[in-house]
């Protein structure tokens, strides 16, 4: 029954990661057909990211309230909606109000299974659950860059919105399984933390910021990926879509294959052997020929690939296991926080001064991130420690 529960939690991590790299692989011919700029698309990724971030500080009460099994079925059902909303729609500011429910069905389920997993599986199982997100994010630009080819972009939210309901209908027709263990612990949990407490605790801080300019630079490769080969690169619309998926495949393949090795590694080891290979992967986007910059999305990705999952994976080691769905709740939101400001905000600069500024860009951030992270895996452990 526990194997067939992390099936069930995989299954889950593909439906959150569909959603995430559709806009970036069809906005480059989307922006045309509803008349807006092109740096537009960060308004949108702003609406997505807040409402993620408000189900993601209210998580705690949701899970506690309606149970992981229903939340995160009820958060797939409303995500696949969503999505067919965006298939039939034609109108900019509609598709702003369709992007609200579009991002509250995925934050609290995405801090709900992070914590679960932080807390009863080992740090190979947190990557390998973030790669099948991965996997999620590589077959939606596939079949957005098949329906751009054949139909218009309309179709691909289409299809991938009626892959998201078929994921939906396995996971309510099996929602019996998700009555094994976790609302107990929650419930236990939900008596002993204060959420209003959780920035007082030691280290806490350093990897918000951390974790915020993490996503920021995660979120800007990933929805920029597309329009920074279409305009940099000169390439077409579809190949921008096809291009647009590098970073999405480095991370899933990075978050397989540091499943092998990460108990061999302790978390703040493999952050910092991410943060390497990702930053030569950025120095990569610099030169002019298209061969670097294809490389160099690929390494950012797989660098990217083990520092989400080990960050989470540390919490509970790090905060304590009464703190730690508290803790990853504000994770989650300072994520988004960093996706919603950053994203847009390096749209803007684009706009102004090409989007070629993004090797500097991302290059700020991940030094920013690695930094922080360091800063907090040494307070919280040295305050941890003294508490025991």
């Amino acid at each position: 029954m526990y194997t067939f529960l992390i099936f069930l939690i995989y299954l889950s991590f593909i439906s959150l990661g569909l959603p995430d790299s559709l806009l970036a692989s069809a906005w480059p011919i989307m922006h045309s057909n509803l008349n807006v700029p092109v740096s537009y698309m960060g308004i949108i990724t702003m609406v997505i990211s807040v409402s993620t971030i408000v189900s993601s500080l209210f998580s705690y009460h949701f899970i506690s309230k309606y149970k992981t099994g229903k939340v995160t079925i009820a958060s797939v059902f409303i995500t696949a909606f969503a999505m067919i909303g965006f298939s039939i729609c034609n109108n900019f500011y509609i598709m702003i109000l369709i992007a609200i429910p579009y991002g509250l069905g995925a934050g609290a389920i995405d801090a709900a299974l992070n914590n679960y997993v932080a807390i009863h599986y080992s740090s190979r199982h947190m990557s390998w659950l973030h790669c099948f997100w991965g996997v999620g994010t590589v077959i939606s630009p596939a079949v957005m860059n098949y329906a751009i080819k054949n139909f218009s972009w309309n179709y691909g939210y289409l299809f991938t919105g009626l892959i998201q309901l078929c994921i939906a209908i396995v996971l309510l027709m099996t929602i019996g399984i998700w009555r094994i263990n976790k609302e107990e612990y929650v419930k236990k949990e939900n008596e002993k933390t204060n959420l209003l407490k959780v920035l007082k605790i030691k280290g806490v801080p350093y990897v918000l910021c951390g974790f915020g300019a993490y996503c920021a630079a995660e979120s800007t490769a990933m929805n920029w990926a597309g329009t920074y080969f279409f305009e940099c690169k000169n390439v077409s619309a579809s190949d921008a879509a096809i291009y647009a998926s590098l970073v999405f495949i480095g991370i899933t393949l990075g978050r397989f294959l540091s499943g092998f090795i990460a108990n061999r590694f302790s978390d703040l080891k493999m952050i910092e052997i991410g943060s390497v290979i990702s930053v030569i992967g950025i120095l990569l986007l610099i030169p002019a020929d298209i061969i670097y910059s294809i490389i160099g999305f690929c390494m950012i990705g797989f660098g990217y690939a083990p520092i989400y999952p080990s960050i989470v994976h540390a919490t509970p080691d790090n905060y304590g296991q009464d703190n730690s769905s508290a803790v990853i709740g504000f994770q989650m939101a300072s994520a988004y926080l960093g996706s919603t400001l950053m994203s847009p905000f390096y749209g803007f600069l684009g706009r102004y001064f090409g989007y070629g500024i993004m090797p500097f860009f991302l290059l700020f951030f991940v030094v920013l991130m690695t930094l922080s992270i360091e800063k907090s895996f040494n307070k919280s452990l040295t305050s941890y420690k003294k508490s025991l």
